[in-house]
């Protein structure tokens, strides 16, 4: 992904680097794109993760998630309504942001992938954030209020933006 948009000449190290500086920017200013949901905000996350690791490939996709947590972690405001610090990654949201790190993976191997597949993994990766998200917050508010409000409200959200992530894909394909 970042040879596309450096100029001939740089090394692939510095493109590397470059592409997941770039991806934890995309992803710091995707979270603060955000509906005041609680416990959890909706933000254009998802899209983020899916498209870095479809685009871009595993390595650079989980290297971009990987500094983007560590950048909040750190205390960088970067998190959904310009929050970070470590109480951020030890409160409800925790386990959708560590989600993010298996999403980037899956979402990687839809490249190159036929229509329903593409769909399919991208729809996968989704889930790897929900799984670890719906099993942190529900120890902070039940199961079942963990499933309302950290899954079934998301639905109609995660399907727009697994379609749209399709979408966007196919045309960078062309």
């Amino acid at each position: 992904m970042a040879s596309r948009f450096t100029p001939p000449g740089v090394s692939a190290l510095r493109r590397s680097a470059l592409a997941v500086l770039l991806g934890s920017a995309l992803l710091a200013a995707s979270a603060q794109v955000s509906l005041p949901f609680w416990p959890v905000p909706a933000t254009l996350q998802t899209l983020a993760v899916l498209l870095l690791g479809a685009l871009g490939g595993a390595p650079a996709a989980i290297a971009a998630v990987a500094l983007y947590l560590a950048e909040g972690a750190a205390g960088l405001p970067v998190f959904a309504g310009g929050t970070g610090g470590p109480a951020v990654l030890a409160g409800p949201t925790a386990g959708y942001l560590l989600g993010f790190l298996p999403a980037a993976w899956i979402a990687a191997q839809a490249a190159g992938r036929g229509l329903p597949a593409q769909a399919a993994l991208l729809l996968a990766a989704h889930l790897a954030v929900f799984l670890p998200g719906l099993a942190w917050l529900s120890g902070f508010t039940g199961l079942e209020r963990a499933w309302m409000a950290g899954f079934v409200l998301f639905i109609p959200g995660t399907l727009v933006k697994t379609a749209l992530a399709v979408a966007l894909l196919r045309a960078a394909r062309r």
